[in-house]
């Protein structure tokens, strides 16, 4: 299996991404080694697939969270959690419009499995659809934390995408599949985890 990403849709200019979309991918941008990468990837495990008939799979993830993540890994929900239990100020690169969609790591889990156990072959969106913008975000964490953070904005890196919201019709009719877990019960999780962790 092949764990692919949602970087693979570039800069979307459809909401949401759906599987046939061949994306909108910056080849020469800061991140592009990132997103053609995994769509190269993805291009060689089809071609394995097809030359020497390998059972493959290739499941393209969306941004997932969850306990036992590294603090220190600049993803946003470690960042804004930790900083908020701090105290500290909230960083957020943009005007924080940009959407992403959150997964929580046992909805992963389950979606990997269930694709693992099946016989599809092609890629499959495995994420979680529900949609909010980053200032969204940061604002559900301080209320959660009661914190007394404050939203500070810097500037947003070159090519970093305004929106990401997976389709997940492939993976609910062919593996049955739709996550469970939405972000208020899986920011709860992670709260509680970094918590012991701080």
């Amino acid at each position: 299996m092949l764990s692919s990403t949602s970087e693979c849709y570039g800069e979307p200019l459809v909401s949401p991404q759906y599987e046939e979309y061949r994306g909108n991918v910056n080849t020469i941008g800061i991140r592009s080694c990132y997103d053609e990468g995994k769509r190269v990837a993805e291009t060689l495990v089809m071609d394995y697939n097809r030359k020497y008939k390998l059972n493959t799979r290739i499941v393209r993830i969306f941004n997932t969270y969850g306990p036992n993540m590294d603090l220190n890994d600049r993803r946003v929900v470690t960042n804004f959690v930790t900083q908020a239990i701090l105290n500290k100020d909230i960083t957020i690169y943009g005007n924080g419009s940009q959407t992403r969609s959150f997964c929580f790591i046992d909805d992963q889990i389950n979606g990997l499995t269930k694709l693992m156990n099946s016989n599809y072959i092609y890629p499959i969106n495995i994420g979680n659809p529900d949609e909010f913008t980053i200032k969204e975000l940061a604002v559900m964490v301080i209320e959660k934390t009661n914190s007394k953070s404050q939203l500070i904005f810097m500037d947003l890196p070159q090519d970093d995408p305004t929106n990401r919201k997976p389709d997940i019709t492939k993976a609910n009719k062919i593996l049955n599949w739709n996550p469970k877990i939405n972000i208020d019960i899986g920011l709860d999780h992670m709260i509680n985890y970094i918590k012991l962790k701080i």
